[in-house]
């Protein structure tokens, strides 16, 4: 088994936790924070909105049995691409729509999924998916994981 990890933001992320745990050829989940300053932020420190985190799914999947572009699919499928900062009831930047990416490859095979996006105007609203860097990956307290 080939294992790749991708990094996700789509707002809540008990949400997107719930249907990739039921994705064939995804080995893990795990909710967190990503990409903000403090060290080893809480759950409400995050919600507050002043730690620069994203609320994120960290996914490990098995690419000989679903590929990356099948895992974003989904992802654009399960949350609003077209709201910056928001998904649903949920307002603050920690829901930013977003994909950290861990390789090269994958920012390149991302970037070209948006570009089709763009190009079909697939959401009827401009995409504002932040494509970025993995950054610094907090796991959630042990009672936001597999929610």
């Amino acid at each position: 088994m080939t294992t790749e990890t991708i990094t996700l933001g789509g707002g809540c992320f008990w949400c997107t936790e719930a249907v990739y745990e039921q994705v064939h050829g995804v080995a893990s989940v795990q909710s967190g924070y990503s990409n903000g300053h403090v060290h080893n932020p809480s759950y409400e420190a995050v919600c507050g909105g002043d730690t620069g985190h994203n609320e994120v799914v960290r996914v490990a999947f098995d690419n000989a049995r679903i590929g990356l572009r099948e895992v974003l699919e989904i992802f654009f499928h399960i949350h609003d691409p077209t709201t910056p900062n928001r998904q649903g009831n949920d307002v603050g930047t920690q829901y930013r729509s977003a994909i950290y990416f861990h390789s090269s490859q994958q920012q390149a095979d991302a970037a070209a999924l948006l570009d089709e996006f763009a190009a079909a105007n697939a959401f009827g609203a401009p995409v504002v998916t932040a494509l970025s860097p993995a950054g610094t990956f907090y796991p959630a307290e042990d009672y936001h994981q597999r929610y």
